[in-house]
């Protein structure tokens, strides 16, 4: 049935934190932001010093607005993230990266290029506390012109989100919807259409959950992410001869969904031939290509998605690139040239004779030209 209890008090707190990240081993610190007025929605891009990232895509976590301190927003990190990037305006605006410790600091946002770090408490009250959240990832019929979650605790009924239909899901590149539930909740219906079609109760266990329903309503769920063959295009590149170890980094834009967890990305075969190829998902729009261990690299090269690419790069600032093999072409042009005349057939020079004349008609004006094209 369709659950429309109206939410207690301890749970509208508790809504406030549903945007919150969760993480597997529960060590988190909390980052505070004071952001200038015309910063609207601040968010934050986080990770580790080697490079993995906290949040699946650019701008990060939204941080949550503290009642008890107003102008400031706060978010959970895990310890490790020991670098950040605070933005707003979905990502419009943002600060430097900035060199954090595995303690909680407050970050105080002037403007873009003046920011203060502090690990010492600005703001007044407890603390928040940090509620573990769990993702749950839907596909539904493309007939569901929107999604949602609804989920709550069975049997006492608490819910999680104050109002039918719940938690509105966003889509991913891949096709599933995804939303955060506190880690709490046993129960969730997926609905559609501002809530008018739906499954039925679904009993889960506290941990991410991939849930495909069906045009009937039916769902079944699983608990761990299911294979996906997912359509992939290839890229080939060609790199100048210093560059070693090429690997590729790829990207949505502008969601920023990243197909690899951290930089320089994964390393391109070599197919004999002096292209190096690999594999990536048909909707990346934008790649880097880097060797020496990420050192030196590409610029961000936008492409067209679902579509194999041709790359070669000459250095770090000269490449090109097309959907079409980029092959080495001999192109031959020849120009009409005056014939000399005729010598005597029994002169034993006249072969030799014959060059001389030719080069010199060539100096004077005509000739045939060999040269390498490059195909774009």
């Amino acid at each position: 049935m369709k659950r429309k209890n109206k939410l207690m008090g301890l749970i509208l707190i508790l809504t406030l934190l549903l945007s919150v990240p969760s993480y597997a081993d529960e060590s988190v610190k909390i980052i505070y932001a004071e952001v200038p007025e015309d910063w609207s929605t601040p968010q934050l891009w986080a990770w580790g010093d080697d490079g993995t990232n906290v949040f699946e895509a650019w701008p990060g976590g939204v941080m949550l607005e503290d009642a008890e301190n107003p102008g400031w927003y706060y978010l959970h990190v895990p310890v490790w993230a020991t670098n950040v990037i605070v933005n707003a305006n979905e990502g419009g605006v943002q600060t430097s990266d900035y060199s954090i410790g595995e303690v909680d600091v407050w970050i105080t946002v002037k403007d873009s290029d003046t920011v203060e770090i502090s690990d010492s408490k600005l703001t007044t009250g407890e603390l928040p506390v940090y509620t573990p959240m769990i993702d749950v990832y839907v596909k539904v019929p493309e007939s569901w012109e929107t999604v949602g979650l609804w989920a709550w605790l069975h049997p006492d009924g608490t819910n999680a989100f104050a109002a039918w239909p719940g938690e509105t899901m966003v889509q991913k590149p891949d096709g599933w919807f995804v939303a955060k539930a506190p880690a709490w909740i046993n129960s969730i219906i997926i609905n559609g259409n501002e809530g008018t079609v739906q499954t039925g109760d679904m009993s889960i266990e506290s941990k991410n959950v991939w849930v495909t329903v069906g045009e009937d309503g039916s769902s079944e769920f699983v608990y761990e992410a299911p294979a996906v063959v997912a359509e992939t295009v290839r890229i080939h590149a060609k790199a100048p001869s210093d560059w070693l170890n090429i690997n590729i980094w790829a990207w949505s834009h502008p969601d920023g969904t990243n197909v690899f967890p951290t930089w320089p990305g994964e390393v391109m075969i070599e197919d004999g031939e002096g292209w190096f190829i690999y594999e990536v998902p048909n909707w990346v729009n934008s790649i880097i290509i880097n060797g020496n261990d990420g050192t030196i690299q590409t610029g961000d090269m936008s492409v067209d998605a679902g579509k194999d690419v041709w790359i070669v790069i000459n250095d770090e600032n000269t490449y090109e690139f097309d959907y079409s093999p980029i092959e080495e072409a001999i192109n031959v042009e020849t120009t009409e040239i005056a014939k000399p005349d005729p010598l005597p057939e029994n002169d034993g020079d006249n072969g030799m004779m014959s060059l001389l004349l030719l080069a010199g008609a060539v100096a004077a004006g005509g000739g045939m030209f060999v040269y390498k094209k490059r195909k774009k």
